[in-house]
């Protein structure tokens, strides 16, 4: 079994894929429901903001991390 799995997404009309490990998918779609956005409407907005030279699928692992460090899916009212 492979530890990165490829998952495919349209962003503007443009059919792509991008490959992650399950934690950072699952994490994204913790994200997603918390915002309460569809994972597709994530992924593009992730997609809209990094750098041109950064590939998908690393831009979403650092979105991941960032959650992460700024607390995750804690309340973040009490940290």
């Amino acid at each position: 079994m492979s530890l990165v799995l490829k998952h495919s997404v349209t962003i503007r009309g443009h059919r792509t894929s991008y490959s992650l490990e399950k934690p950072f998918f699952d994490d994204l779609m913790t994200i997603a429901a918390e915002r309460g956005m569809t994972l597709a409407a994530l992924v593009a907005e992730i997609d809209g903001t990094r750098p041109r030279e950064a590939n998908l699928s690393s831009a979403l692992r650092l979105y991941v991390l960032d959650w992460a460090k700024r607390g995750g899916g804690r309340d973040r009212e009490t940290a």
